[in-house]
Order: structure tokens, then sequence, then C-alpha cells
């Protein structure tokens, strides 16, 4: 089945970047000259996906006017031959039906909240879930994306999720995988595991903000229970289908996952980003190596 729906989650408080995300949500905060969640929309879009739902904090409604057309603004550059500026927004208008939604506030704090909070938003499509603050380094946006489209198409599974492979030094920074023993489908996972030791982990699998799931996960979100840390995690659900239906693996292999959700990386995201960029890039590369001479 086609997948043309997907649901990024952008509720959280960004509290690693207060104080200046007191005002505004942490997914804008941007990455060179666009904020971090408009790549993640281009990256959907990029992939084939036509409506997006894009799940915000209760009473904050930046996102939305955001994305949402500025006649006055357009007016004021056009009448300055700057309208350019705004093409890449004028793009994701034209190209998918973006729709806002409040997280309810009787949810609990987890990333499985803003998924239950797109349950009518999904109905009984399969969709792409995302993490807002995770972003993938890629040479064409969306490109990975549709590989796990292409797989999630190909062999039908109840999910298809997204790893990177990490040195097994640094593995227990982050989620991991078990692969099946006696797998049905190619990269059938067993597991989901939590941050565990160089020395006990089953591999140097990790996970990242990209989910393509059917519908029925929403099912089970809504009955799990909180972990122990009195959140709802998503990798919950993803761990309950693994071992009760099929999940499936897809590790990036023409790309780079960044999570920008701290300072440090929000700041090692924006480098890299930059250093591709023609424009930018050529001078800020002579500028860091004033730093490594």
């Amino acid at each position: 089945m086609k997948v043309t729906k997907a649901v990024i989650a952008a509720a959280g408080r960004g509290t690693r970047f207060l104080p200046v995300v007191k005002s505004y949500p942490k997914e804008l905060v941007p990455i060179l000259s666009k904020p971090n969640l408009q790549y993640l929309i281009e990256e959907a879009i990029n992939a084939g996906i036509t409506d997006i739902a894009i799940i915000h904090r209760f009473g904050e409604n930046l996102i939305e006017k955001y994305f949402s057309p500025d006649p006055e603004l357009e007016t004021y550059l056009k009448q300055n031959n700057k309208l350019e500026y705004l093409e890449s927004l004028k793009n994701i208008q034209a190209k998918a039906k973006l729709t806002f939604i409040a997280q309810p506030t009787n949810l609990p704090y987890g990333t499985g909240s803003s998924a239950l909070a797109a349950k009518d938003f999904v109905g009984a499509d399969p969709f792409v879930y995302m993490y807002g603050d995770d972003l993938i380094v890629e040479p064409k946006s969306g490109q990975f994306l549709t590989e796990m489209l292409a797989t999630f198409e190909t062999y039908n599974p109840d999910a298809v999720i997204a790893t990177q492979e990490v040195p097994m030094s640094e593995i227990s920074r982050f989620g991991c995988i078990k692969y099946a023993e006696n797998p049905r489908f190619p990269n059938q996972i067993d597991t989901l595991l939590e941050k565990m030791s160089p020395e006990t982990a089953p591999s140097n699998n990790a996970l990242l903000g990209r989910f393509v799931v059917s519908s029925s996960i929403l099912e089970y979100t809504a009955t799990q229970g909180l972990s122990r840390d009195k959140e709802l995690w998503w990798t919950d659900s993803i761990n309950h289908y693994a071992q009760t239906s099929v999940v499936l693996n897809q590790t990036i292999k023409d790309g780079e996952w960044m999570t920008t959700g701290d300072p440090l990386r929000w700041l090692k995201s924006n480098i890299k980003i930059a250093l591709l960029d023609p424009k930018v890039g050529p001078e800020l590369r002579d500028y860091l190596k004033t730093f490594l001479s």
C-alpha cells in the first residue's frame, strides 16, 4: 500500500535550548537558513509524501504561522526583487497539505503521545513518523526515506525502522536492535534495546527518528502504559510490534543521521550543513582552518 501521510513530532519543550526557546519552538531553531522542521518536511515531500501533520505544543501557534502564506511580506519582497527568499516555503505550500495539530494536554510526556495526537489524521492509513529533532544529511533530500517506503511497500511489514551504524564504543548512548534469529524477511528485528554496553549490545545499529508503520500500532500505543520514567515511549510500541508482528530494519548507507536535540549537536549539524552549501561552505572551511592550524 502506498504511503502518502507523515506525522512529525514537534511538541516538546526543548528545555536544553532554554532560554532561547522560551518564546518559540525548538523545531524553528535554524539550521543555516531554514528551521530544523523545514528540512524534515522537505525530506518527506521529496519521498512522495503529500499529507503532513505537525504535532505541536498546545497553545503554540508560531509553527503554523511560519508555514502559512504572508501576503504582506510577499508584497514587500516582490517590490524589492527578493521574492526568491520565500521560494522554499512556497514550494512546500504547493506540494503538500500541512495539518497542524495541538497535542492534548491530557496526554503524558513522551514520543508516543505525538503519534496518538495524530490518530484521527492517520485514520486507517500507514504513515511515516518522524522525530522533529532528527536530521538526515544526504546527497539528495528524501533519498533514504524513499528507500524505507520501498521496503514497506515491497514486503508489507507492520513497520520499517531506521538505524545508523555507529562505533560500538558509542552504542551505549543509543537504543539498538537485535536481529531475529529465524527471520522471515530481510533485516527482520526481534527486539529494541535501550543503551546497552558495548560488551552486551547485540549490534551497533543505533535507532533514529524515522519510522514507516501501519496505523494499527496506535491501538497498542493507546493502551501500552507508561515506562519506568513515567513517559509514553514510541519505541515501546515498536518493540511490541517486533515481538508480535513483523518489523524490518533499514540502515542508512548513503547519508548521515544527526540529532539536533541539544546545543552542541545542533551546532555540529549547522557546521555540517553549512560546509556542504556551495555559497558559504568554502569561506567557512577557510575560517575553521584558522582554529586547527
